[in-house]
């Protein structure tokens, strides 16, 4: 198994940084290699700490009545110089509940009221995103939304459209956009679904 010998911060940002590291491969081999991590100290990052807390939370939201709808966004990226489909995310504040920062992050990218439901676990606990580059895991809340769009609360760097997509407007999407691979996966999951039962495949699901 490789090991690593040693972590050395190269930068001190709020939100992102980049770390090196010293490593050594299973033959006993050394290589250089980089992290990015939302962590602002090497102390805090989950090979320092062996823990999975998630540092940002995705929101699986369907919208009307019918539940017919999901909510996307379509933002632009500076990594790709264009715009990409995403769902509404966002990074969780320090003792914040992720359930409750899927709230607070839908009402201030959408102006969207959600209502989560509740799932196993297995559905909502952090995953990992980008592992051969980053550290970041992200858990995952899901729910209905309502309300009026509104850009009101978004911040002056984010440049967001809101996207309510139909099953005929989300195959368009998944055949000719830039998309996210998370939403993309669950993008397929609402193609699929029972229109009468959309959340059917969180298995034991309830309103909360």
């Amino acid at each position: 198994m490789g090991k690593i010998l040693k972590v050395t911060q190269v930068t001190d940002n709020r939100f992102l940084n980049m770390y090196d590291l010293e490593v050594e491969d299973k033959f006993g081999n050394q290589h250089p290699y980089q992290v990015a991590s939302r962590a602002r100290h090497k102390e805090d990052m989950k090979l320092a700490t062996g823990k999975n807390k998630p540092d940002g939370v995705i929101i699986y939201a369907l919208y009307g009545e019918q539940k017919d709808h999901v909510v996307l966004i379509r933002q632009y990226r500076y990594s790709i110089g264009n715009y990409i489909y995403e769902f509404p995310a966002g990074l969780i504040d320090e003792g914040e509940d992720f359930h409750k920062a899927g709230v607070r992050e839908l009402r201030e990218e959408t102006g969207l009221t959600f209502h989560p439901v509740e799932v196993d676990p297995i559905y909502s606990k952090p995953y990992f995103t980008t592992i051969g580059m980053t550290d970041e895991s992200c858990a995952a809340v899901y729910g209905t939304a309502e309300g009026e769009i509104s850009k009101k609360e978004q911040e002056e760097t984010e440049e967001i459209e809101v996207v309510l997509a139909d099953r005929k407007e989300v195959l368009r999407i998944l055949r000719e956009e830039h998309v996210s691979l998370m939403c993309a996966y669950m993008m397929m999951h609402f193609l699929h679904e029972d229109p009468k039962d959309p959340f059917g495949f969180l298995e034991g699901y309830r309103s909360v």
